[in-house]
């Protein structure tokens, strides 16, 4: 491919704009240029290239489209509220959207990327899941998401969804700061959680757009998730422990023994794997929950 490559990201939040970072650091034999959409760029880093603007505007994306002449479009984009009206309105339309307007386009992108998320599966019972597990969300917000993803996979171009599980880092510390609070949470029912730092969240579409400069195949979606799927109990006693406060929860051994997570009934949550972006040459900053905590509580996370 050449050289030039032109990359739009629509929707210029977080993880937009540490992508945009490490485009601009990264040390490639393509001349990567990046565009962000926002519809409020006020307290935005001097250094990125912004335009304001709403992707749900089929005629200002389509003219956008048409004068940048962008090679990829990265759907990046958040809920404007936590209902399904919100969910409706930031996904679907905009994917409906960037939908149209590719169409229209008389020299559309030649890849889209949507970042969408692990919620689309509806497992709840500890099973694992992969790209190839069936998607059967039970939550508005699963719903819209596959609603949406259903659409940008039906574009006349090539296309990955990358379904993201839990997003942690920098500005993301619901977490830390219940345990400091030192809320309680109860061992049972046995609940699995997955993790992604928000630097390996920019890292996973900086590497699929590497591939996709030089040419490689890009599958139809891509797991974005840490190595290691864990029980939410244990995520929490551990922080304790890094913190050093007194964790309020019944331990393992005042509960009913070593925690058995074979027993569906007593397990609740999914396993999400990451067999195919690891086998694609993906090499995580934060490969657990672990290294990117402790990265948070050193102050070194960013």
């Amino acid at each position: 491919m050449e050289s030039s490559l032109k990359v739009l990201f629509a929707g210029c939040g977080d993880i937009a704009i540490r992508a945009m970072a490490q485009l601009q650091n990264l040390q490639s034999d393509s001349d990567w240029q990046t565009l962000g959409i926002r519809r409020n760029i006020a307290r935005l880093p001097a250094d990125i290239d912004v335009v304001a603007g709403d992707v749900r505007d089929r005629e200002f994306l389509l003219g956008l489209l048409t004068s940048q002449n962008i090679d990829v479009l990265i759907g990046t984009l958040t809920p404007s509220q936590m209902s399904d009206e919100g969910y409706r309105d930031s996904y679907v339309v905009a994917a409906q959207s960037i939908e149209s307007a590719v169409k229209a386009c008389r020299q559309p992108p030649r890849l889209i990327v949507w970042v969408s998320s692990t919620g689309v599966y509806g497992q709840n019972s500890g099973e694992w899941v992969n790209e190839s597990t069936e998607t059967n969300p039970v939550s508005f917000r699963g719903k819209r998401l596959l609603e949406a993803e259903n659409v940008i996979s039906s574009l006349p171009m090539a296309s990955v969804i990358v379904r993201f599980s839990g997003i942690y880092g920098p500005g993301r510390n619901r977490l830390i700061n219940q345990i400091k609070k030192g809320e309680p949470v109860p061992v049972r029912p046995v609940s699995w959680t997955n993790r992604i730092h928000s630097e390996d969240c920019a890292g996973v579409i900086v590497h699929l757009l590497e591939h996709f400069s030089r040419g490689e195949h890009l599958a139809p979606c891509y797991i974005g998730t840490d190595d290691e799927p864990v029980h939410a109990y244990e995520v929490r006693r551990w922080l304790a422990a890094e913190i050093g406060v007194q964790f309020n929860g019944a331990s393992q051994d005042e509960s009913c023994g070593e925690i058995d997570s074979s027993s569906n009934a007593d397990n609740s949550g999914r396993r999400c794997s990451n067999q195919r972006l690891r086998e694609s040459g993906y090499e995580f900053l934060y490969p657990t929950y672990r290294e990117g905590y402790r990265a948070l509580l050193d102050g070194n996370g960013d």
